[in-house]
């Protein structure tokens, strides 16, 4: 007989107790030392924005938190990355998310790191919506940018994942155009794509979550006939749930007719592998670069 059938610990979710759950919806479980990753985000998030021209603090909302930091490029008419960062929406900052524009601008791209409230000051709900706000005041401000609104793409972690996720599946912007038609491609990094699993995790004592709210903000369940090319990337050091989250995704995409690009990448981990978004040497970041239609200098051509 089983412990459970002993009364030991109870089955939460899928076969997962409260304590295997959390473990599993604990990306830092899979890394040795999360401490000195998270420094490495604002290390080179301060290079970034001491090496190249940047623009801090654009507000796209009332809210002092709904701000971004943006990164022009060097000729006119760029394509735009812009990039949601992480923290189980409740931890980090634009200022953290900087990082990309180190390879990203020398390539031919703009980039921008989105910022928003963070829970528990802020619901789910609310977060969702200001991420979109600051995407929709991107596409409105781009040629006064010097981007070109038909290439914007939008990349988000972890939870900056779901909220990437979460704007494309919006019904329609304020202009009465879809998402398809607005973004030109996203990429999202190992993301939380049904939120039922984290309602019933550690997460929620900051999310406060109910079924219904955590249904209505899983992209799983929400995905549109119609959406812009993706490319959907995990590390291959991630807990067995953050794997079934990102073929879930991969599925569902497929299943709505959506162009796909499904990447496991060796040696990377949750918190490791933004740092590849914009890197010509690692899969993911020429996967990224030939979506957004730019090379760097010193690429060789393929």
């Amino acid at each position: 007989m089983t412990d459970r059938e002993h009364g030991g610990p109870q089955a939460v979710y899928a076969g997962f107790d409260q304590a295997e759950l959390d473990r599993e919806y604990s990306p830092s479980s899979c890394v040795p030392d999360l401490a000195r990753l998270l420094d490495d985000y604002a290390v080179a998030g301060v290079r970034a924005r001491a090496a190249l021209r940047v623009r801090l603090d654009l507000r796209y909302g009332p809210d002092p938190m709904q701000a971004l930091d943006f990164f022009p490029a060097d000729a006119p008419e760029a394509p735009l990355l812009v990039f949601v960062h992480g923290g189980y929406w409740q931890e980090l900052g634009k200022g953290d998310a900087s990082f990309p524009a180190l390879d990203l601008i020398p390539a031919g791209a703009a980039f921008a790191s989105v910022g928003y409230g963070l829970a528990p000051e802020h619901s789910l709900d609310e977060i969702v919506a200001s991420v979109r706000q600051g995407l929709w005041w991107l596409v409105e401000h781009a040629e006064s940018l010097g981007v070109d609104p038909a290439r914007i793409h939008l990349a988000g972690s972890s939870a900056g994942a779901q909220l990437v996720a979460m704007a494309l599946c919006h019904a329609a912007l304020p202009d009465g155009r879809s998402p398809s038609e607005v973004f030109a491609g996203a990429t999202l990094l190992s993301g939380v794509y049904d939120l039922e699993p984290i309602r019933l995790s550690y997460v929620n004592r900051a999310l406060g979550l109910d079924a219904a709210a955590a249904r209505r903000n899983s992209p799983l369940h929400l995905l549109p006939d119609r959406l812009p090319p993706l490319i959907v990337a995990r590390g291959a050091d991630e807990t067995s749930e953050f794997a079934r989250q990102h073929d879930d995704m991969i599925r569902a995409v497929r299943a709505v007719g959506g162009e796909v690009c499904d990447l496991v990448v060796d040696g990377r981990n949750h918190f490791d592998l933004p740092f590849d978004l914009g890197d010509p040497a690692t899969s993911l970041g020429r996967a990224v670069l030939a979506q957004l239609g730019v090379r760097r200098a010193d690429e060789a051509p393929r």
